[in-house]
This record gives structure tokens, sequence and C-alpha cells, in this order.
């Protein structure tokens, strides 16, 4: 039987003409001192040319045999016949045959096997190369070989080559610590790797953009990394070489049609073709595309094929290898568009089933139903923006075809939404003047809320996060009437309302307020209004003096914050504040400190003049304080400064210029007797008009100004009139006979 074995199978192919040495790997076949070494990669991963590499060089220990495997070694008795060939072919001495053609189990397990096992028990190192062990599949052939596996004498070993992950011994072997592995991300090239093969190929280097084109195409995959440099070092017909990667791509599809495709079953191809639209390859998808045995089909094709790839942290979700997608793709589209559409509709509508809105909505559009992809939007956007995650609800309508989100009132004030979530309140203001001009009829986003209320409270929250106290205070009472208790949008405008009086120094009205947005934020489960109405209310009565009250709202609002997983966001940033505050007050300096530093990488992550002024100035005055405790005048006149700065933009500063006359600064410089001739007379004027109930804007629109201007008139009045906010600066004037 043994004669029956071709030659050609007993040594290594011949390498290609250009042969990338790998010494990482061959240092890791090397330095394994496991019985079993397993090699297993897709079709084209360069495990033969290794192996072979390996085998011919001298970091083989001892003798090398090897044996190329085929469909016609898929029984025990053409397996065994091979193996003993290989082993005579380099230790004629070995006394272990097969003593008749026909191979049977009891003579496998009571002769062949003993014979073997103690043949191979020498000194001297062997070791035997088996490549192309997924030929093997017989169940009895399989056994066998997992029986001599499991037996291996001292100084011999085996390395597997194969396409597939083994099954049985591999598992046992594992658990035993005999077995080294190198899997498809280890065959995968380094992109210095990649760069070194191409250089090989085209006889010079590649452009950086090109080697960075074929290396993310082909992820480090060996063929097709070949394959394209190959189509890009030979133009066609002589030409400059325009298109070679055209005709790289079709080789590449080519080569996977033929070594991977075609040695599937009918059902196999189906699954991966009705997948292929899929990013990512789970159970549930799967079934909604292919039918109830798909997570079978993904089970055996991901241990089969080894072009699906595992999905980092998820143990049995997977995605297409980049080039295995592509000849899905160009497959897939032969049987029409409509069939394409129609896949991506019912991943859709799966999708949809599960609260995945992201992947909803790409489908939603792929599939060509633009109107659900919108439904879908407008249903989650709410459960999105609860947690922070405005930039998921942008990535959904970036998603949307160009100007779809302007046409539609509804999804512009979610756009809103979301930048005012990122504290993006100029931005914000952009989609709701788009809002106000589309807005038809009584349409509806969110909780019920009307399209004009809910742009209302955005606005509110829009001047609130721009340090526009004055305005923020009568947009949000008008807000908080306008709005239905329990919701999320009221919780908003409580919270705008509040926010406003508690810049203001009015503490009682602005803990009512904020208890109002307390308890409506849990009642809509919404995160961010909750955390922030929390740490506002704990800044509110630090302010007020009520310091038991504000270590008892502390302490729930960084419980809010933690459950929400809000610590990063910037309307943690009051929580972290206060705390600190405390803290201050306490001496526990250190440990302020650190708080501090939590509030201070909070505000660092939204926009630098996007973020709410007095919080950024609150954070600064702690600093300040934290500063000056450490006896770090430097520091702390630098966090002055920086508090100065951010107060500056506040259209009232109200108690930040009493805090910052606590920091040995004064913000506000005081008249001995404030009269007409302090103020210049475009300030007068726009005193005359604070009189009245025009908001700021308003009074810019009156005096053909910017708003900018405006605010800057009522900051110079504010500060020659010892003011903190607008009614302030009337009284005052009045006073003084001014008015």
């Amino acid at each position: 039987m043994t004669s029956a074995v071709p030659t050609f199978k007993l040594r290594p192919p011949a390498q290609p003409p250009h042969l990338l040495t790998r010494p990482r790997l061959l240092r890791r076949l090397e330095a394994a001192t496991e019985p079993v070494v397993v090699v297993s990669g897709p079709a084209g991963a360069g495990k033969t040319v290794l192996l072979a590499e390996w085998s011919q060089g001298r970091a083989a220990r001892g003798e090398c045999a090897w044996l190329s495997l085929d469909a016609h070694d898929n029984a025990p008795g053409r397996l065994w016949a091979g193996i003993l060939r290989a082993l005579h072919h380099v230790r004629p001495t070995l006394s272990a045959r097969l003593h008749s053609n026909e191979w049977t189990l009891d003579a496998w397990l009571e002769e062949t096997l003993p014979s073997l096992v103690t043949g191979l028990d020498t000194e001297e190192p062997l070791t035997l190369i088996l490549d192309g062990l997924e030929s093997i599949t017989d169940a009895d052939a399989v056994g066998s070989l997992a029986d001599f596996l499991t037996r291996i004498p001292r100084g011999f070993r085996v390395i597997l080559s194969t396409r597939h992950v083994p099954g049985s011994p591999l598992p046992v072997l594992r658990a035993r610590g005999l077995v080294s592995e190198l899997a498809p991300h280890d065959l995968a090239f380094t992109a210095d790797e990649a760069q070194a093969v191409l250089t090989d190929l085209l006889g010079s280097a590649p452009t950086a953009d090109t080697a960075n084109a074929l290396y993310e195409a082909t992820e480090g995959w060996a063929a097709g990394l070949c394959i394209m440099g190959r189509a890009l070092a030979r133009p066609a017909n002589g030409a400059d070489g325009e298109g070679s990667p055209v005709r790289g791509s079709q080789a590449v599809s080519e080569y996977l049609a033929t070594e991977v495709l075609h040695q599937l079953t009918t059902e196999q191809r189906e699954f991966l073709l009705r997948t292929s639209v899929l990013d990512e390859l789970s159970v549930g998808p799967c079934q909604a595309l292919a039918g109830d045995r798909a997570g079978v089909l993904l089970r055996e094709l991901a241990r089969t094929v080894q072009l699906l790839v595992p999905v980092a942290g998820q143990a049995s979700a997977f995605r297409h290898h980049r080039a295995l997608s592509a000849l899905l793709s160009e497959v897939l589209m032969l049987q029409g568009p409509d069939t394409v559409a129609s896949l991506h509709r019912s991943a859709a509508q799966w999708y949809s089933r599960q609260g995945e809105t992201t992947a909803a909505v790409r489908h939603w559009v792929l599939g060509g139903d633009e109107s659900a992809a919108v439904a879908s939007i407008l249903d989650g956007w709410q459960k999105a923006i609860s947690p922070g995650r405005g930039a998921d609800i942008s990535h959904w309508l970036e998603l949307l075809p160009p100007r779809m989100v302007a046409a539609d009132a509804r999804l512009c004030v979610v756009a809103a939404m979301a930048a005012l979530s990122q504290g993006a309140p100029e931005k914000a203001r952009r989609w709701l003047d788009v809002a106000q001009l589309r807005q038809r009829g009584p349409q509806t986003v969110g909780e019920g809320s009307s399209v004009s209320d809910a742009a209302a409270v955005a606005e509110a929250l829009a001047c609130c996060l721009k340090g526009e106290v004055l305005t923020a205070d009568r947009l949000g009472e008008l807000a908080v009437a306008a709005t239905t208790p329990l919701t999320s949008w009221r919780a908003l405008a409580c919270t705008v309302r509040g926010t406003a009086l508690l810049w203001s120094r009015r503490y009682e009205e602005a803990e009512a307020l904020l208890g109002e947005a307390t308890r409506d934020a849990h009642a809509a489960g919404h995160g961010l209004s909750l955390v922030r109405a929390l740490g506002l209310r704990a800044m509110c009565a630090l302010l007020a003096g009520q310091y038991e009250q504000a270590r008892m709202l502390s302490d729930e609002a960084l419980q809010a914050v933690a459950t929400a997983g809000l610590d990063g966001h910037f309307v943690a940033a009051p929580a972290y504040v206060g705390r600190a505050g405390l803290l201050i007050d306490d001496g526990r300096i250190e440990e302020a400190a650190r708080v501090l530093a939590g509030a201070e990488a909070a505000l660092a992550g939204s926009p630098r003049f996007g973020g709410e002024p007095h919080v950024r100035a609150l954070c600064h005055f702690a600093r300040a304080r934290l500063e000056s405790a450490r006896h770090n005048a430097d520091a702390a006149r630098a966090a002055r400064d920086a508090a100065e700065r951010a107060a500056a933009r506040c259209e009232s500063p109200g108690v930040l210029t009493d805090l910052l006359e606590r920091v040995g600064r004064d913000t506000v410089v005081k008249p001995a007797v404030p009269g007409p001739q302090d103020l210049s007379a475009r300030e007068r004027r726009v005193l005359r008009a604070l009189c009245g109930p025009l908001t700021l804007r308003e009074i810019a629109s009156e005096l053909y100004v910017s708003h900018n201007t405006v605010k800057t008139q009522v900051r110079a009045i504010f500060r020659k009139l010892d003011a903190h906010d607008r009614d302030g600066a009337v009284a005052r004037a009045r006073e003084c006979g001014m008015l």
C-alpha cells in the first residue's frame, strides 16, 4: 500500500519566484516546543510557502518528513499509507508498516499504532508536516489521527497545515498544553511585510497611498496582496498601468471563486450571498435573511472558510473579509437590484425590532425606503439622547440622502437636540432656523410635543449653553408653560429656567424649578436631564450656604452620573464642581483635586466656546480656590484669569461676580457716582431698550446692530452701573436719574 503514494506528495512544492522570507513566523515555528503545531488559515494565507521554507532551512530541528494531502487521502488506509511512506522516506529504518491492504480499526489499535509510537521513540528529533489537512474529513481517518496525536513520543513533532479550524483532538491537546497555533491573524502580512512584497513585485517602492489601499483591501491576506501586486506590475498591452488595479481585483475574485465559493455546498454559497449585505454576521440577522439554519451555517463557515473574521469582543459575531465581501457583492448584483434591496429591507426590519437604529437606518436607506429610515430615527432618537449618544443620532441623520433632513422640521429638531447634547449650541440654532422654515401643520416630535414647542425648548437650551441667561430665563418660562409634566421636554424646560434663576442668585426659585426637572427626568428616564438637574441643585445649595443639602444632592448627582454612564459628558461638570467645592471647604484638598479633574475632563469633551460659560467659570473658580489652598499663587492667578474670561462671555455674570471677588479680583468696576456721562450714546439707547420686554436679539434687530454688539454693550452697562442682571441695571439707572 505504501508504494501507491506518489513521490511528488512527499516533498514541498516549489517556492514562488517572489518569496518574502518572514522571520517573525519562522521564529515562532522554531520557538514552539509543543509536540503539535497547527497552522490554520484561509486559502492563500501562505501556509504551504511558510512551512516549505521552514522545512528546508536551518530552523528545522532534525529531519522533516512532508506529506501533501488531498481528497484521495480521505480514508484511514490511504491516509496512513501516505504518512508511513513519508516517514520511511526520511527514516528508512522505521519498523512500522501497514500489513494489509484493508485498514481495520482493530489492526490499527493493536498493531500499527503501537509499533509506530515505539519506532518513533528515539533521541533524534523528527518532524512530520501534513499539508492540506482540511481534505481529511472521514470519521475513521480523523479518529485514527487523533489517536496518534495524543500519543506522540518524545522527540517527534507534527505540524498540521489546514484551511479549517481543526476539531478533535485539538481541544484536548490545548487543555494539556501540547499544541502551539498560528492563526489567520498571525499569517496575515504586517504593513511592513506588505510593503516589502509590493516593492519586490513592482521593482520599486509603491507610493504610500497605493500601499495603504492594497493593504486595507486585502487585510494582509497573502494571495490577494500578491495577485494585486502582479497586476500593478504588468500593465495591459504595455499601457501606463491605468486599470491594472481593476484587473487585479478581478483576478482576486476569480481566485476566491475557485478556491472558496466553488468548494462549498449550494446551501453554504446561498447563505454567504444573502448575508453579504450585512456589516456584521450574528445568528439573529443571518436567520432573518437566510432562514432557520443560518446559525448552524455560520458556525460551519467560520470554522471551514476562515474568511469570516471574528468581531473583536463578540464571541459569536463575524464579518466578511473585505476581499470576500467584494466578490459576494458582485455575484449578488447579478441577481438584480431588486434582490439586493429586498435583503436590505429584511435586515432593516430585524434591526428595527431589536432597537439597533444605526444598522436599521443604514439598511432602510440602502433598501430604498427612506421614509422607514426617518421613522426609525424619530422612534429611537430620544432613547439614544438620554445616555448622551448625540453623536450616534448625528450619524443616523448623515446616513439619510442629502437635503432630506433639512426638508423635515421634525428631523431638524432632532438634529438640533443632537448638537445640544454634544455642547454645540450654534450648530443647534442653525437647525432650529431651518425647522422654523420647514414646519408644516401639527407635526409632533418626541413624547407628543409639537415641533414648535420642542423647538422652543431647544432654543431656550441653546441660550443657556451660550450663557444668555436673560433670554434663557424668558424662553424657559414660556417652555415650562407649554410642555407636559413628566416628559423629557418638561424636564429640559424646567432645567433651563432653573439654571437661569440659579445664575441670577434666585436660589429658592431655582431649587423649585430644578426639583421639578428632577421629578420629570426620573419619570421620563432621561439621563442627561437628570444628571444636569441634580448637579445644578447641588451647586445651588452650595452657593446658598445650605451645606448639608448640598452634600446630599451631590451624592445623588454623582450616583446618577455613574448610573447613566455620563462621567465624561459635560452635563456631569456641575456635579463634580459642587463636590469639589464641598471638599475644599472641608480641607480635603487632594480628594478635591481628583474630583475637579473629572469636571475639567468632562468640559474638555465639548467645544471650547459651546459649553456653558457659567459652568466653565465655576470650574476655574474652584481650581483657583484649590491652588490657593495649595499655596500655588501662579496657578491660582491663572485660574482666576480663566474664570474672568469665561464670565466675560456671559450675558449676565450674576453670581460669578461675587465668587470672583472672593478669590481676590473684582470683575466689576464700581463707579462712585454713575451718571449719563459714564455711558456712551449707544449704551444709553440699549439701556432704554432694556426697560421693555424685548430680548437682546430683538433689541439688536430694532437698533440694526448684531446680537454680539448688543451683548457687549449690555456687559458694559452692567459693569458701569454695578449691576448683575437686567432688572438690577434698570433699577440702578433709575436710582441715579439716568432714566
